[in-house]
């Protein structure tokens, strides 16, 4: 994300577009494995860009040793997120404020 070169570079927009597909697709069909109707469902899981921004997010709690990101830390990351990747941009709006973010996540929803 940035040019702080202790942080891993990160992969192509295109490839961790690709990614998030592969991961969304795992999501439906874990889905429809439990016998979960898709009509109920699929408006509730994340955009192929949401998905993009959440590992990107996740990256960076784990570079910060796993702490949980403050409100206002959340938003810098978000927000550095959509200027380093202005592709993303409308996810990134549409994430803050969003929290807990992984609401299609049985582990989340059921906390």
């Amino acid at each position: 994300m940035t040019n702080d070169p202790s942080l891993p570079r990160r992969a192509s927009l295109e490839l961790l577009r690709a990614e998030a597909a592969d991961e969304l697709s795992v999501l439906v069909e874990e889905r429809l494995r439990d016998g979960e109707d898709p009509w109920e469902f699929m408006e509730d899981l994340p955009t192929v860009d949401e998905l993009v921004v959440l590992t990107l997010r996740a990256e960076n709690i784990a570079a910060d040793g796993g702490n949980r990101p403050t409100h206002a830390r959340n938003y810098r990351v978000l927000r550095q997120i959509a200027l380093d990747f202005p592709q993303l941009s409308a996810a990134v709006w549409r994430l803050l404020g969003s929290e807990p973010h992984r609401t299609w996540d049985l582990s989340v929803r059921a906390s």
